[in-house]
């Protein structure tokens, strides 16, 4: 009997694959468990539909976050830092501080765990700051660090 996967099944399949089991483990596990439904012309239909849509979704996602990267490529955000003598800074910035000086400037809810810093800034003037909007998308923003 043809199965369409509703979840994944450990060592038959994912989910929306369609696989060939017996029919018994099909009424007996599958059905009842709702882990998958029989592949019958209107499922199959369905199913194709369900892929169309999750295609279309993930297109405008990709899309949403190059539009994002386009526009946070001319912004910049300033953020300030104690300075002592001789242009020593203390403390640095944080990706936390980043991610609220957009919220408060720019008015961009930016997680602070897409901002990938390599270490927190500890010096005075501009770093670009790549940040993470989709798993194909990177952006960056400009952070300008002022003396407080």
């Amino acid at each position: 009997m043809k199965v369409i996967l509703l979840e994944d099944v450990k060592s038959l399949g994912k989910k929306g694959q369609i696989v060939n089991v017996s029919d018994g483990y099909a009424r007996n596990l599958l059905l009842p468990k709702k882990l998958g439904v029989e592949a019958t012309g209107k499922n199959m239909n369905d199913l194709k539909l369900q892929k169309a849509h999750e295609d279309k979704v993930a297109q405008e996602n990709l899309d949403a976050a190059k539009a994002f990267a386009e526009e946070l490529k001319d912004k910049q955000v300033d953020v300030g830092i104690k300075v002592g003598e001789g242009g020593r800074t203390f403390g640095s910035i944080s990706a936390k501080e980043i991610a609220e000086a957009a919220k408060a400037q720019l008015g961009y809810e930016l997680d602070k765990k897409k901002l990938q810093l390599s270490a927190p800034i500890k010096e005075l003037g501009t770093t670009m700051v790549p940040i993470k909007l989709h798993p194909k998308v990177t952006g960056e923003l400009k952070v300008v660090v002022k003396e407080a």
